[in-house]
């Protein structure tokens, strides 16, 4: 049984172990592989049976370029890479990695809201700049600094991650609201559940943890940033495609927003000309919410299940059949 990781070096840089698939069959892992280049996804994948993707689109074509493939499963929760229809059509199962983040992303979600709050990397830095040494004052900062407790987060998408994030966010002593098309009693123990309009109009801290779909791409744009609260906090380490980026970055710049942290932008990586890289009080980083090594063992974990599952005949984690 051969198997193929095209782009296995984000999941695993060196410090994780792919002996669990290596058990598997015979295996060969590509750190990276050209996304644009369909010749040499193909050539990669080769006579290969099983094939496992992160970000390398396995298009229709690759997979009728290959007629050995009879397994394809992602490195992550979205599957967006690979034509699963196609691959439907062909019988082959597409498997994903679901429920891995929960924890690293929820904390993530609020390590950028604690930054925008308190700007600790840029005091830090200051610091050790020899602002602090040279002060004439005991101690300055640099930007206005808040505190959480008694205000309102807005949790739009409450399931696993959203819950979570609220439940660090009540202890904060924050008010927790949230919308979700399927409310539920776990997330009742934690805040409460209102229409959207109602989060808008009075959270003071918005967060997004919802999935991304034709019906709210781009919602968070310049008629729903109009009903938030005026010097409103944005936090997304959902999708980018969540927000309407020009938007957020106006909203920024006149001060209408307070200020975002963002960990994820409409087009990744980012474009040098993305509108944000420029506005008032944006804190971006790379896409980096999933990645704790805690986190991406589990993947490997979930990886290396699939595979079995798939190879006993019963497979697990499908998302096209």
């Amino acid at each position: 049984m051969k198997i193929v990781v095209l782009d296995g070096y984000t999941e695993n840089p060196g410090d994780l172990s792919w002996d669990g698939l290596a058990a598997l069959g015979d295996l060969t892992v590509y750190d990276r592989t050209n996304v644009q280049d369909e010749v040499e996804i193909i050539q990669r994948i080769g006579d290969a049976e099983l094939v496992y993707t992160n970000k390398t689109p396995i298009s229709r074509h690759v997979i009728e370029s290959c007629p050995n493939l009879k397994f394809i499963s992602v490195l992550a929760t979205g599957y967006n890479v690979v034509d699963c229809a196609c691959a439907r059509e062909k019988g082959i199962p597409v498997t994903n990695v679901p429920t891995y983040g929960t924890a690293s992303v929820s904390q993530f979600s609020i390590a950028l809201l604690l930054e925008v709050c308190h700007h600790i990397g840029h005091h830090d830095a200051s610091v050790h700049a020899g602002n602090w040494s040279s002060n004439v004052d005991w101690c300055y900062w640099d930007y206005p600094l808040i505190e959480l407790e008694g205000k309102t987060i807005g949790i739009v998408g409450f399931g696993r991650i959203g819950q979570a994030e609220g439940r660090v966010a009540k202890a904060l002593g924050m008010k927790v609201l949230a919308c979700d098309l399927y409310p539920n009693d776990s997330g009742r123990a934690i805040g409460e559940y209102v229409d959207l309009d109602t989060l808008l109009s009075t959270a003071d801290v918005i967060t997004l943890h919802c999935n991304l779909t034709p019906e709210n791409t781009g919602f968070i744009n310049r008629e729903s940033i109009a009903k938030m609260k005026d010097g409103v906090i944005l936090i997304n380490n959902a999708r980018g495609q969540l927000i309407n980026e020009q938007d957020v970055a106006d909203a920024l710049n006149s001060g209408k927003m307070a200020a975002a942290g963002l960990d994820v932008v409409y087009t990744e990586p980012i474009r040098e000309d993305n509108p944000l890289l420029k506005a008032r009080n944006c804190i971006i980083t790379p896409h980096i919410s999933w990645a704790p090594k805690e986190s991406r063992q589990r993947i490997m974990d979930c990886a290396v299940a699939n595979a079995k599952a798939f190879l006993d005949g019963a497979p697990v984690n499908v998302v096209n059949l």
